[in-house]
Protein backbone atom coordinates (compact mmCIF):
# COMPACT_ATOMS: atom_id res chain seq x y z
CA UNK A 1 0.00 0.00 0.00
CA UNK A 2 1.58 3.26 -1.13
CA UNK A 3 1.38 6.48 1.18
CA UNK A 4 0.45 5.67 4.74
CA UNK A 5 1.44 6.95 8.55
CA UNK A 6 4.95 7.39 8.56
CA UNK A 7 6.18 7.46 11.94
CA UNK A 8 8.96 10.06 11.13
CA UNK A 9 10.65 12.11 8.18
CA UNK A 10 13.39 10.25 6.33
CA UNK A 11 14.93 13.66 5.38
CA UNK A 12 16.59 11.75 1.82
CA UNK A 13 19.61 9.88 4.25
CA UNK A 14 19.85 6.12 5.53
CA UNK A 15 18.86 5.71 8.94
CA UNK A 16 22.82 6.08 10.23
CA UNK A 17 23.08 9.22 8.65
CA UNK A 18 19.95 10.42 9.80
CA UNK A 19 20.51 9.83 13.14
CA UNK A 20 23.67 11.29 13.33
CA UNK A 21 22.25 14.11 11.47
CA UNK A 22 19.79 14.68 14.03
CA UNK A 23 22.27 14.33 17.31
CA UNK A 24 23.89 17.21 15.70
CA UNK A 25 21.45 19.84 15.38
CA UNK A 26 20.29 18.84 19.02
CA UNK A 27 23.97 19.11 20.42
CA UNK A 28 23.91 22.34 18.37
CA UNK A 29 20.50 23.52 19.74
CA UNK A 30 21.56 22.83 23.62
CA UNK A 31 24.74 24.59 22.48
CA UNK A 32 24.13 27.90 21.24
CA UNK A 33 20.09 27.56 22.12
CA UNK A 34 19.42 28.75 18.61
CA UNK A 35 19.64 27.22 15.31
CA UNK A 36 18.44 28.15 11.37
CA UNK A 37 17.74 24.83 9.27
CA UNK A 38 15.25 23.41 6.88
CA UNK A 39 11.94 23.08 8.20
CA UNK A 40 11.51 19.24 8.01
CA UNK A 41 15.12 19.06 9.74
CA UNK A 42 13.82 21.82 12.42
CA UNK A 43 10.75 19.64 13.08
CA UNK A 44 12.38 16.36 13.35
CA UNK A 45 15.19 17.65 15.76
CA UNK A 46 12.70 18.99 17.96
CA UNK A 47 11.23 16.01 18.51
CA UNK A 48 14.69 14.89 20.35
CA UNK A 49 15.55 18.00 21.49
CA UNK A 50 12.16 17.69 23.48
CA UNK A 51 13.05 14.24 24.91
CA UNK A 52 16.11 15.06 25.82
CA UNK A 53 14.93 17.94 28.20
CA UNK A 54 12.64 15.61 29.36
CA UNK A 55 15.37 13.10 30.45
CA UNK A 56 17.51 16.22 31.89
CA UNK A 57 14.15 16.77 34.48
CA UNK A 58 14.17 13.37 35.74
CA UNK A 59 17.94 13.74 36.81
CA UNK A 60 19.12 10.06 37.34
CA UNK A 61 21.97 7.98 36.28
CA UNK A 62 19.84 6.56 33.30
CA UNK A 63 18.34 9.52 32.18
CA UNK A 64 22.27 10.93 32.21
CA UNK A 65 23.23 7.88 30.07
CA UNK A 66 20.70 8.26 27.95
CA UNK A 67 21.50 12.24 27.60
CA UNK A 68 24.69 11.44 26.90
CA UNK A 69 24.40 9.04 24.21
CA UNK A 70 22.43 11.88 22.27
CA UNK A 71 24.95 14.61 22.84
CA UNK A 72 28.18 14.44 20.27
CA UNK A 73 30.36 16.76 23.38
CA UNK A 74 28.29 15.39 26.26
CA UNK A 75 31.45 16.60 28.59
CA UNK A 76 30.61 20.14 27.05
CA UNK A 77 27.11 20.54 27.33
CA UNK A 78 25.70 17.82 30.14
CA UNK A 79 26.33 20.34 33.25
CA UNK A 80 24.59 23.15 30.82
CA UNK A 81 21.57 20.37 30.48
CA UNK A 82 21.40 18.76 33.89
CA UNK A 83 21.79 22.13 35.42
CA UNK A 84 20.98 25.35 33.56
CA UNK A 85 18.06 24.14 31.36
CA UNK A 86 17.26 21.82 33.87
CA UNK A 87 16.28 24.52 36.18
CA UNK A 88 14.46 26.60 33.32
CA UNK A 89 12.31 23.95 32.61
CA UNK A 90 11.30 22.01 35.69
CA UNK A 91 8.11 23.60 36.27
CA UNK A 92 7.06 23.58 32.41
CA UNK A 93 5.06 20.47 31.58
CA UNK A 94 5.83 20.45 27.98
CA UNK A 95 7.01 22.37 24.50
CA UNK A 96 10.65 23.43 25.58
CA UNK A 97 11.10 24.29 22.02
CA UNK A 98 9.84 26.68 19.33
CA UNK A 99 9.21 26.27 15.55
CA UNK A 100 9.25 29.49 13.31
CA UNK A 101 8.95 29.39 10.11
CA UNK A 102 11.35 31.90 8.53
CA UNK A 103 11.78 32.88 4.50
CA UNK A 104 14.19 30.01 2.68
CA UNK A 105 17.91 30.23 3.31
CA UNK A 106 18.79 29.63 -0.19
CA UNK A 107 17.56 31.19 -2.99
CA UNK A 108 18.25 28.51 -5.36
CA UNK A 109 17.17 25.97 -4.10
CA UNK A 110 13.87 27.14 -2.49
CA UNK A 111 13.83 25.16 0.59
CA UNK A 112 11.25 26.04 3.62
CA UNK A 113 13.81 26.95 6.36
CA UNK A 114 13.00 27.90 9.86
CA UNK A 115 14.23 28.58 13.41
CA UNK A 116 14.41 26.01 16.06
CA UNK A 117 14.82 27.72 19.62
CA UNK A 118 14.47 26.83 23.34
CA UNK A 119 11.66 29.06 24.54
CA UNK A 120 12.08 31.13 27.78
CA UNK A 121 15.77 31.64 26.81
CA UNK A 122 17.80 34.52 25.93
CA UNK A 123 17.57 33.92 22.16
CA UNK A 124 13.90 34.13 22.71
CA UNK A 125 12.49 35.19 19.26
CA UNK A 126 8.59 35.47 20.33
CA UNK A 127 9.74 37.35 23.56
CA UNK A 128 11.48 40.00 21.91
CA UNK A 129 9.06 40.55 19.06
CA UNK A 130 6.14 40.51 22.23
CA UNK A 131 8.44 43.87 23.97
CA UNK A 132 8.48 45.51 20.54
CA UNK A 133 5.24 45.27 20.03
CA UNK A 134 4.57 46.69 23.49
CA UNK A 135 7.10 49.31 23.61
CA UNK A 136 5.10 50.05 19.73
CA UNK A 137 1.80 50.09 21.32
CA UNK A 138 2.95 52.28 24.28
CA UNK A 139 4.37 54.93 21.80
CA UNK A 140 1.54 55.19 19.82
CA UNK A 141 -0.79 55.41 22.62
CA UNK A 142 -2.99 51.90 21.62
CA UNK A 143 -4.06 49.78 23.79
CA UNK A 144 -2.96 46.39 23.21
CA UNK A 145 -4.85 43.78 20.74
CA UNK A 146 -5.99 40.34 21.67
CA UNK A 147 -3.25 38.39 20.26
CA UNK A 148 -0.55 40.95 22.02
CA UNK A 149 -2.23 40.12 25.19
CA UNK A 150 -2.02 36.57 24.61
CA UNK A 151 1.42 36.94 23.48
CA UNK A 152 2.22 38.80 26.92
CA UNK A 153 0.58 35.82 28.88
CA UNK A 154 2.52 33.20 26.94
CA UNK A 155 6.07 34.94 27.44
CA UNK A 156 5.75 35.57 30.69
CA UNK A 157 4.02 32.80 32.41
CA UNK A 158 6.64 30.34 33.24
CA UNK A 159 9.72 32.63 32.96
CA UNK A 160 11.20 33.43 36.21
CA UNK A 161 10.73 37.29 37.05
CA UNK A 162 8.53 37.17 33.63
CA UNK A 163 6.98 40.35 33.87
CA UNK A 164 9.88 42.40 35.55
CA UNK A 165 12.24 40.98 31.95
CA UNK A 166 9.50 42.02 29.79
CA UNK A 167 9.26 45.63 31.16
CA UNK A 168 13.22 46.12 31.13
CA UNK A 169 13.20 45.14 27.39
CA UNK A 170 10.61 47.34 26.52
CA UNK A 171 12.43 50.22 28.27
CA UNK A 172 15.82 49.49 26.62
CA UNK A 173 13.43 49.06 22.99
CA UNK A 174 11.44 52.09 24.09
CA UNK A 175 15.18 54.01 24.72
CA UNK A 176 16.04 53.21 21.35
CA UNK A 177 13.37 55.33 19.78
CA UNK A 178 12.56 53.23 16.97
CA UNK A 179 9.99 54.78 14.18
CA UNK A 180 7.04 53.63 13.58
Amino acid sequence: MAGGAVKYRHLSRDSAHRRALLRNLVTALVKQESIHTTWPKAKEAQRMAEKLITLAKRNNETSRRAAQGILFTPHELLPKLFGELRERYIDRPGGYTRVLRTEPKDTYSQAPSAILELVDGPKDMRFAMTAATVARDRALGKPHTRLTNKNITKTTRYRAQGKEELESLVEKITDLKLQK
